[in-house]
């Protein structure tokens, strides 16, 4: 349209047209900006998306470079002193003396539980049908064995001759069993522990004082 033409168009009331308003994101050529992974991505060298040529000035990942170590160079090691070798020898060898202490004890442990179960069984065929309770004995013969006062209960004859030392007691699993100072002397060689009471007839009564009955403990007493 010519200048005159526009002149005479304005002249005539005609108004011109608003410029249209630039989008932010308008390329200056006209074009919209591609967005990242576009086609822009499409034309990449190796035909995949964010993959190009590597940079010039950085180093590919898992390639070493040229004139650089791949590792920080390390010094020789420091050669170990005799102070240091004498010192490890010794902790080794107290050690080694140390594991064969636990073991030395824990085998005399087990040979002495051994021995143990051995003895009371020989104690247990010793005294078997050997004992002298007398199911109806109403006299309560108190002692003490294991740290506790322990009671057996006897006959009037038979607390005589417990406490004269014609008879003793011997304990079998739980049980207090009264026999013959003989038995008792068999079972004591065999299993000292096994002799719960054994009455010297020449020790002062001071040193038993449950040997005489006006000093028995009451039945209904708790102790």
């Amino acid at each position: 349209m010519s200048d005159t033409l526009r002149d005479q168009l304005l002249g005539l009331g005609f108004k011109t047209l608003p410029k249209p308003e630039r989008k932010p994101d308008a390329r200056r050529d006209g074009r919209p900006q591609g967005k990242p992974g576009s086609a822009a991505a499409k034309h990449s060298p190796a035909g995949k998306p964010g993959q190009g040529k590597p940079h010039a000035g950085r180093p590919q990942q898992g390639k070493p470079q040229p004139g650089r170590p791949s590792q920080p160079n390390q010094g020789p090691r420091k050669p170990r002193s005799q102070e240091d070798i004498d010192l490890a020898k010794a902790y080794a060898i107290r050690a080694q003396r140390e594991k064969d202490e636990r073991l030395e004890a824990e085998r005399l442990k087990q040979e002495e539980a051994r021995l143990r179960r051995e003895a009371r069984v020989k104690v247990d065929e010793l005294i078997k049908d050997k004992g002298l309770n007398d199911p109806n004995a109403d006299i309560a013969r108190h002692f003490e064995y294991g740290g506790k006062i322990k009671r057996i209960y006897v006959n009037a004859e038979q607390l005589k001759g417990l406490n004269a030392g014609e008879l003793g007691v011997l304990q079998q699993n739980g049980r207090y069993l009264l026999v013959t100072a003989a038995v008792l002397a068999e079972a004591e060689a065999l299993f000292a522990p096994s002799v719960a009471l054994k009455v010297d007839p020449n020790a002062p009564v001071a040193d038993d004082p449950y040997a005489d009955p006006q000093f028995q403990v009451p039945d209904d007493l708790v102790w």
